[in-house]
C-alpha cells in the first residue's frame, strides 16, 4: 500500500502552480496527508537605480507571499486539510529539492508554464530540475492541463 504522508507543492501564485495546489489537495482529502506549501524567492542581481526609485527587496516580497498565502491556507484548513506555508529566499529548483528532503516529503506536486524553445533554453526549467534530481515522486500539472478533479 503506498503511504502518503505529506505533500509539497510549490506555489508561486501563477495558474500552474495554483493548479498544482488543487490536486495537492485533493491528494491530501482522500489520504490523509499534510501539505506544504512553498513560495520561492528568487534573489534579485544587487544593481545600482540611478533613478532612486525604491525596489522592493527581498524580504518585502517575502512578506507579500506570506500575505498571499494566508486565505490559502484558511480555505486549507477549513476543508479540513492539514496545511502549512513557508517562503525561502534562494533558487527556486535547489530550494524546493532542498526542502522536499528536509521535510523528508512523501510527493511533490508543482506546476509547470510549458514554455519550449528559447524561452525554456533561456530561462531553464524549475520542473524539469526537480524532477531529474527529486529523490520522491513528482507529480507535474500543466498550467492549461484538463482538470480531472471535480468541484462536487
Amino acid at each position: 500500500m503506498i503511504s502518503i504522508k505529506s505533500i509539497l507543492c510549490p506555489i508561486d501564485f501563477s495558474e500552474a502552480s495554483k493548479n498544482a495546489y488543487r490536486y495537492a489537495c485533493e491528494f491530501a482529502r482522500s489520504m490523509g496527508s499534510k501539505v506544504i506549501l512553498l513560495n520561492v524567492i528568487e534573489p534579485r542581481p544587487i544593481a545600482a537605480d540611478m533613478t532612486l526609485n525604491y525596489i522592493p527587496l527581498e524580504e518585502d516580497i517575502a512578506a507579500a507571499a506570506r500575505e498571499d498565502l494566508a486565505p490559502i491556507l484558511e480555505e486549507s484548513k477549513a476543508m479540513g486539510i492539514d496545511v502549512s506555508a513557508e517562503v525561502v529566499i534562494g533558487v527556486p529548483a535547489e530550494a524546493i529539492l532542498h526542502h522536499s528532503v528536509d521535510s523528508d516529503v512523501s510527493l511533490l506536486i508543482m506546476g509547470s508554464h510549458g514554455k519550449t524553445g528559447l524561452s525554456r533554453l533561456l530561462m531553464g526549467s524549475v520542473a524539469e530540475a526537480v524532477v531529474r534530481k527529486a529523490s520522491m515522486p513528482v507529480l507535474i500539472v500543466k498550467a492549461h492541463e484538463k482538470e480531472f478533479i471535480s468541484e462536487g
